[in-house]
């Protein structure tokens, strides 16, 4: 499938990882997750990536949630695999074994153990090997609040000339970056924003989707608001990006993945625990997550 012709439009989660009593990852659980997606409205899913705990996760164990996913997914959706990894190398094994499964694209984010050394020359030629050695399209995912690294728009807009780079996943939630990008880089280069507070702004500055970690949790009340947006129903947009900023917050900054997964369980998912050395949520934390999920639902 050619850049020109995936599409990324919409909103994608990035789904966690559920982990069984044993400390193993739950298959059955991810794909009861993923078929009670399915009727959401959702693009696809991004399946290991940062939400995901991809990087608590051995190789087998990706491969084994990859292949869950891809069992429980519609056939319309898009299926994205988290491959990236610090070394460019292991970075296009996963590539290929993602395909394999049956993956349309590959999620690559940026190496920054040596950030220091990872200058734009290096982040470059790392990504142009990934995407030359890929039988599926790459996108660059920037998560500067993981790496302590970020994308310039310069370095994008050069990337996006390779015909296997097809779009940017940009979670540091810098709206006037992803307009500068989108305005410069090629029309069929697809930009999606990675933070839920900037969702609307994001699609008003030319994102075309999203990758949001509350929409794990929160799925119709996303795809809502990408929708009002499509159909111009700004107001409606706006307002629903304010009823997202508390449990947004909730979720990624303040109590992270394992708030994460206690407000899945308040909406009928499978969440469970992060893995060690996560910590599990505190009796506060879990109530104070349960009255902002509460509140939000009162207002529905």
């Amino acid at each position: 499938m050619s850049p020109a012709r995936l599409k990324l439009d919409g909103v994608f989660p990035p789904v966690t990882t559920p982990f069984a009593a044993d400390g193993g990852v739950d298959a059955k659980a991810l794909a009861a997750n993923i078929r009670k997606y399915n009727a959401a409205g959702l693009a696809g899913y991004v399946v290991v990536g940062s939400t995901g705990e991809s990087v608590y996760l051995s190789d087998a164990e990706k491969l084994a949630v990859w292949e869950a996913a891809r069992g429980a997914a519609d056939s319309g959706k898009v299926l994205i695999a988290g491959t990236g990894c610090e070394s460019t190398a292991e970075t296009i094994e996963l590539t290929r074994r993602a395909a394999g499964l049956g993956y349309q694209a590959a999620l690559v984010r940026t190496p920054a153990y040596f950030k220091s050394q990872m200058t734009e020359a290096a982040l470059e030629r790392h990504y142009r090997a990934v995407a030359d050695a890929s039988p599926i399209p790459v996108l660059v995912y920037s998560v500067p609040q993981f790496t302590g690294l970020g994308v310039s728009a310069a370095l994008v807009v050069r990337l996006a000339d390779h015909p296997n780079i097809s779009g940017l996943k940009e979670s540091s939630g810098d709206v006037r970056l992803i307009g500068e990008i989108a305005r410069q880089a090629p029309p069929e280069f697809t930009v999606l924003v990675g933070s839920a507070s900037a969702f609307y702004p994001a699609l008003a500055e030319g994102a075309r989707g999203a990758v949001l970690a509350v929409a794990c949790a929160l799925p119709e009340m996303c795809v809502e608001l990408y929708e009002a947006w499509r159909r111009g129903d700004h107001a409606r947009a706006q307002s629903l990006q304010q009823r997202l900023l508390e449990p947004t917050a909730a979720v990624t900054t303040r109590f992270g993945i394992a708030g994460l997964k206690h407000a899945m369980e308040l909406r009928g998912y499978v969440g469970g625990p992060p893995r060690a050395p996560l910590l599990p949520l505190d009796a506060a934390a879990r109530a104070e997550i349960t009255r902002i999920f509460r509140a939000l639902e009162s207002s529905e």
